[in-house]
């Protein structure tokens, strides 16, 4: 099987999970022994391939397989005593989506009301000023957790292990550790580009006329797919270009976030980032194998 040119995680409790060939997650144990599972991570088809209308799909897809990962993650670590039920998933995903839907939706938009901006432009531009300040202050305070900031090196370790990956390095330790904590595709910059999209496609719904709050409040729910479609699609160009000058530009604002949400991991840390790429590559990993890490250099 042809390996794939490009590939993506996401940091876990005490690991990384990675998508290659196949989706997996490795985690450190408290043993230091280090468990690698394959999730189960089946395409939902042509719904997302459809310009505009994969992005919402494929973030939904990947907050799914996401939350999978954390749950294993959260067992093997010892920080619980036994993964989600289907039960436990669906509702950890509808709350999310509420959360979404009323923090990040609605609720800059009910504190930008009371400027009694006129222009429909200039009212969206201030909710996306306000959209962008909440959210990057609940990220930027939650990262002086311990708890964070350890899951935040090992988001770094995600990203060193995938752009050595992804620059053609033969993937180890010593080639990992020496690239940038930052990627173009990472979903901070998914978080800050939607902000852009939502004063774009918010500004226009108002444009049109719905300018009342029953109307506000129905446009930004059923815009927030649309939203996040957009910002797929500008985060796929970009990174697409990221070499480029302009490429550079449009990226910048993501790459800046991730200052915040990614931290310099240590050695340890970056050798599960590849542990986890390297069976994510391996066509023939099947089920969940318990490794040393001395074992991987």
């Amino acid at each position: 099987m042809k390996k794939p040119k490009y590939v993506g995680g996401q940091a876990v409790l005490e690991g990384v999970m990675m998508k290659g060939i196949h989706t997996v997650v490795a985690v450190k144990k408290t043993d230091g022994m280090v468990t690698v599972k394959k999730l189960k991570d089946k395409s939902w088809g042509i719904i997302e391939k459809i310009f505009f209308i994969r992005g919402f799909f494929a973030l939904l897809h990947a907050m799914i397989i996401g939350m999978n990962a954390l749950s294993y993650s959260a067992k093997m670590s010892g920080e619980e005593d036994e993964e989600f039920t289907k039960k436990d998933m669906i509702i950890a995903i509808i709350f999310a989506l509420l959360i979404a839907t009323f923090g990040f939706g609605l609720l800059p938009m009910f504190i930008a009301r009371p400027f009694k901006i006129q222009s429909e432009f200039a009212f969206a531009f201030l909710e996306g000023i306000i959209r962008a300040f909440l959210v990057v202050g609940y990220i930027f305070a939650i990262s002086f957790m311990k708890d964070i900031k350890r899951v935040f090196q090992f988001h770094g370790a995600e990203h060193k292990a995938v752009n050595a990956y992804e620059k053609g390095f033969e993937l180890n330790v010593e080639n990992a550790k020496k690239q940038t904590k930052l990627h173009s595709r990472c979903g901070t910059s998914f978080i800050i580009l939607t902000i852009f999209a939502s004063i774009i496609v918010f500004s226009i719904s108002g444009g049109l006329g719905y300018t009342g709050l029953l109307e506000k409040v129905i446009s930004r729910i059923i815009l927030l797919p649309l939203v996040a479609g957009i910002a797929y699609e500008f985060q796929r160009l970009t990174a697409k270009y990221i070499e480029s000058f302009i490429g550079k530009i449009l990226a910048s604002p993501g790459l800046l976030m991730q200052k915040i949400t990614t931290v310099e991991p240590d050695d340890e840390q970056i050798k599960i980032g590849v542990i986890s790429l390297k069976f994510a590559l391996d066509e023939n990993f099947e089920g969940e194998v318990e490794v040393d890490p001395k074992d991987f250099l």
